[in-house]
């Protein structure tokens, strides 16, 4: 055990412990990868993931565009690349990679109960629950950047509650640089930036190892984004700090064709739907070229004026729009547009559960400080996919692995241990 100050001891889990966690997790995402096929890339964002590594691979220099209208975050195609030894299109031996990275995260969200908490059965238990998470599960059995941005962004949350209790500035320039790895794998992780302060609110420690400790963090995350949003700038003239694709996805999310969505009634009409969009946003990129209006920033201000265009017609309209979206985000279970009913029933059901539990387990339990940020957690990162786009997939890595973290202490308190 790792004692904090005057609070308890960190308790370690234990080799048997975790290795029981690992192996369990293992085995549930190998059966959901053996499941959805080894060698097939089901996932719409898969093969553009696996085009970006490869032309990593043949050029040395990342793409300008990975789709018609924008690229996608380095992150993911830099590891794909790696993990497949220059040959992305070992689609089993991505698929085995993130079957990896799943299983380890269900490891350190053990150890970040273990530090919450200081209680080793609720850290066995939360590692345990994480291992079989159907939401978390279903992440590994694609090729698809999930996986590696819910380790990352785990590893920042350990690392930055680890360095707010010793007090260390080197685990806070590691928190820094995990968020930063998170951001340049999915940009939506820029809106964490200021949590990285959050030990300054850390009364333990005098203001000065306060300073020390944020300056840290952010430090690792400059230093560590520095340079690809310094490559953006020279190969766009513009101030880009991951990707281009928010104006984009801003105009995906607000526009008709989002209005359009919710009126959707089967798999079919959402294929014909996403086909006819898709098509829609190439063309005006396409006429956007035309008329040379090329930049990231020329883009960016026609979509985000076309999305206001559109949506001023109808304001009140837009306000359940962005309540419909909140909705998708929170609800617990994932559409039937892209699940099969069964499985929907039966993720519902567990992340209702898991919802309850973790309603409990925030009252009352566990450190104040930490409910906060976690509360605080939730509620950013569900306003910043309110605002661009929903889709269910990418509520996982954000709050499942916070209600999951709750959800272990909300059961012992309701069975009264």
């Amino acid at each position: 055990m790792t004692q904090i100050g005057g609070a308890a001891p960190v308790p370690r889990i234990g080799n048997s412990a975790a290795s029981a966690i690992f192996l369990l997790a293992l085995a549930a995402r190998l059966a959901a990868v053996t499941w959805a096929g080894w060698s097939t890339v089901a996932f719409g964002d898969g093969p553009a993931y696996v085009f970006a590594a490869k032309e990593l691979v043949r050029t040395g220099h990342y793409p300008i565009a990975t789709e018609a209208f924008y690229f996608r975050a380095p992150g993911y195609p830099v590891f794909l690349a790696a993990v497949t030894l220059g040959r992305p299109d070992r689609i089993a031996a991505a698929k085995a990679a993130n079957v990896l990275l799943g299983a380890l995260a269900a490891l350190v969200l053990a150890a970040l109960s273990a530090r919450v908490f200081r209680r080793r059965g609720l850290a066995i238990a939360t590692g345990l629950a994480a291992a079989a998470h159907p939401g978390l599960v279903s992440l590994s059995r694609d090729v698809a950047s999930e996986p590696l941005f819910l380790l990352l962004l785990l590893a920042a949350g350990f690392l930055l509650l680890a360095a707010a209790d010793r007090p260390s500035s080197n685990l806070a320039l590691a928190a820094g640089i995990a968020t930063a790895l998170a951001a340049l794998t999915r940009p939506s992780a820029l809106v964490l930036i200021p949590f990285l302060a959050a030990p300054l609110l850390d009364r333990r420690h005098p203001m000065r190892a306060r300073l020390h400790i944020a300056a840290s963090a952010l430090l690792g995350f400059a230093l560590t984004l520095a340079p690809w949003t310094l490559r953006n700038a020279a190969v766009f003239h513009e101030f880009v700090p991951v990707n281009d694709a928010a104006a984009s996805a801003f105009y995906q999310g607000n526009s008709d064709w989002m209005v359009r969505f919710y009126r959707l009634g089967s798999r079919a009409e959402y294929l014909a739907w996403s086909r006819a969009m898709f098509s829609d946003l190439e063309g005006q990129t396409a006429r956007l070229a035309r008329e040379g209006r090329t930049s990231v920033s020329d883009r960016s201000r026609y979509f985000v004026a076309k999305t206001f265009a559109e949506r001023a017609q109808d304001p009140a309209g837009w306000a359940r729009l962005l309540l419909r979206k909140a909705w998708d985000f929170v609800r617990p279970y994932p559409s039937p547009l892209f699940w099969p009913r069964p499985l929907v029933a039966a993720v519902g059901a567990v992340e209702s559960i898991v919802m309850v539990l973790a309603a409990v387990g925030l009252v009352g339990e566990g450190r104040r400080g930490v409910r906060a940020f976690s509360l605080a957690f939730l509620a950013v990162t569900l306003a910043a996919h309110v605002v661009f786009i929903v889709v269910w997939r990418y509520r996982i890595p954000y709050w499942d692995p916070v209600l999951l973290l709750y959800a272990a202490p909300g059961g012992a308190r309701l069975i009264g241990r």
